[in-house]
């Protein structure tokens, strides 16, 4: 695979590869929102960068031919995920990087009878086997305070 044999620090494609990466994880794109508080986003962006590029060093010439743009990038993506889970301060920071797409503090949701809320808590539950996302919210309209669950993904 030609992009694993170009991968070191100073290449235009690495390169390439890490600035287009954190382009998209660091800023919001319409419905998909970054994941990562910007009190992390410099040193993340160092640290996750470094640790890629001792991943590409450390592998042999025979995993670098067997792997694939998409593999390569898939790895840097975990390496962001996994440097910036060890770098944030709260819970509610560490369920936002553990699942980015799930509804978070600040964000609307109805009830079932269709009158607005805003999420004020969240926090992992378990029921049995499954582990789910609590939201607490509290109504616009009287600050009653509801919540309900969602299924979190595997």
């Amino acid at each position: 695979m030609e992009l694993m044999k170009e991968l070191d620090s100073t290449t235009v494609e690495s390169s390439e590869l890490v600035e287009q990466t954190f382009l998209f994880w660091l800023n919001d794109h319409g419905h998909i929102r970054s994941p990562f508080p910007n009190y992390i986003h410099n040193e993340l962006k160092q640290k996750a960068t470094e640790r890629f590029y001792d991943w590409v060093n450390s592998l042999k010439p025979e995993a670098k031919d067997e792997l694939n743009d998409e593999g390569v990038g898939e790895k840097f993506e975990e390496i962001i995920f996994d440097t910036a889970s060890a770098m944030i301060k709260t819970e509610d920071e560490r369920i936002t990087i553990l699942y980015p797409f799930l509804p978070r503090l600040g964000d609307s949701l109805s009830n079932d009878d269709g009158e607005e809320s805003e999420i004020v808590d969240r926090s992992i539950v378990k029921e049995g086997d499954t582990n789910l996302l609590k939201v607490v919210c509290t109504k616009r309209n009287d600050g009653e305070k509801w919540s309900t669950t969602f299924a979190l993904p595997i």
